[in-house]
């Protein structure tokens, strides 16, 4: 059930001058999301504990400006390619493509232009947000122009909906998803006594610079959250890959039929009592530690530390394009790309 009220208010301005609105879902039960504009970034989600105390599980930063001055992707929509792309160059229907390298000598959620840098178009639908951006032929060195329309919906059951679509008039990858950093304290920024779960047999393994290099078996290993284990005791275990990446910042295979909406992920704070799970259609879902949070400024004029908050972004696998099986992440004129995400926030009754 959505009984969502709607509030949106000048919330600043970008250092171009430009406008930035910020929109507050609210729902029957008091929780509360903000939406921005700009990036159609994720701002704020408050939620009460097991006490009753509301507290925003999101981490981000204070103005519109920190935005774009900190580019850590706080809770922004990320496109035309979520994660990275090896070499930032790809092959299609014959023709190779150079894009924009913005890590190192690839790219990464996008590029310099991603679509965490656009205003979208923001308007009321049926009680949620229906965001609307244009990505341009050649915009980051991707082929075709690209439409695409992100629907944000907070059921009274605590349940953020985001629905994805996206056209195109060439053929181009595309790959879609949310960067929220999660702390489910609200609180302590530590992550490290969160429990999480994956349902996942396999995730893929990574070089020096984050590009998969193969597909691995979780069984045995730190990478292995079939049961739900605390993520801190995860990062104490001697890995080659966390060394790589200092912590998870890795793809799990999700199981299930691709494409049906189904669970994938639980994540559970004992101090606060506050729990995620996470449903989603994608086959991929990146497990981020927070690894690159030391010194970055956030909300309030706090500076946020290493594993202050964790991300579990869903979609495609990064470099799929380089893959050998390169056809999932390719849209075609006459498709449309569709994804759904959600993320339901609730509470477990022990302590």
């Amino acid at each position: 059930m959505r009984t969502n009220t709607i509030a949106s208010e000048v919330w600043g301005a970008l250092p171009s001058g430009d406008t930035v609105r910020r929109f507050t879902l609210r729902n029957a039960q008091d929780m509360k999301i903000t939406v921005s504009d700009f990036g159609g970034a994720l701002l704020s989600w408050h939620t009460p504990d097991r006490s009753g105390r509301l507290d925003d599980i999101l981490l981000g930063h204070d103005t519109p400006s920190d935005y774009w001055n900190i580019r850590a992707f706080m809770g922004a929509l990320i496109g035309r390619w979520a994660n990275r792309i090896g070499g930032a160059r790809f092959k299609l229907d014959g023709i190779e493509y150079t894009l924009d390298r913005n890590e190192g000598n690839n790219l990464l959620h996008g590029g310099t232009t991603g679509f965490d840098r656009g205003l979208w178009e923001v308007e009321p639908d049926n009680g949620g947000l229906r965001l609307r951006y244009e990505s341009p032929e050649g915009d980051a060195g991707f082929p075709g122009a690209v439409e695409v329309e992100v629907l944000y919906q907070l059921d009274d059951d605590g349940t953020l909906t985001i629905d994805y679509t996206g056209v195109a008039d060439a053929p181009t990858p595309l790959n879609l998803t949310n960067h929220a950093y999660f702390n489910l304290s609200g609180r302590d920024l530590d992550i490290r006594g969160h429990m999480l779960s994956i349902a996942a047999d396999h995730f893929l393994e990574v070089d020096d610079e984050l590009i998969p290099t193969g597909v691995a078996e979780v069984t045995g290993s730190a990478f292995d959250f079939r049961t739900s284990a605390p993520i801190g005791a995860r990062l104490d275990w001697p890995h080659t890959q966390l060394a790589r990446a200092g912590g998870f910042d890795h793809c799990y295979m999700l199981s299930g039929d691709v494409g049906t909406l189904r669970h994938v992920a639980n994540v559970y704070d004992p101090a606060s009592g506050r729990e995620m799970d996470v449903v989603t259609t994608e086959r991929g879902m990146q497990f981020y530690s927070g690894n690159h949070l030391e010194g970055v400024r956030g909300k309030d004029g706090v500076t946020y530390r290493k594993h202050a908050a964790f991300c579990l972004e869903t979609g495609g696998y990064p470099n799929e394009v380089n893959s050998a099986n390169p056809a999932p992440a390719i849209i075609r004129p006459g498709q449309t790309y569709r994804q759904t995400t959600q993320y339901r926030v609730g509470l477990r009754s022990e302590g």
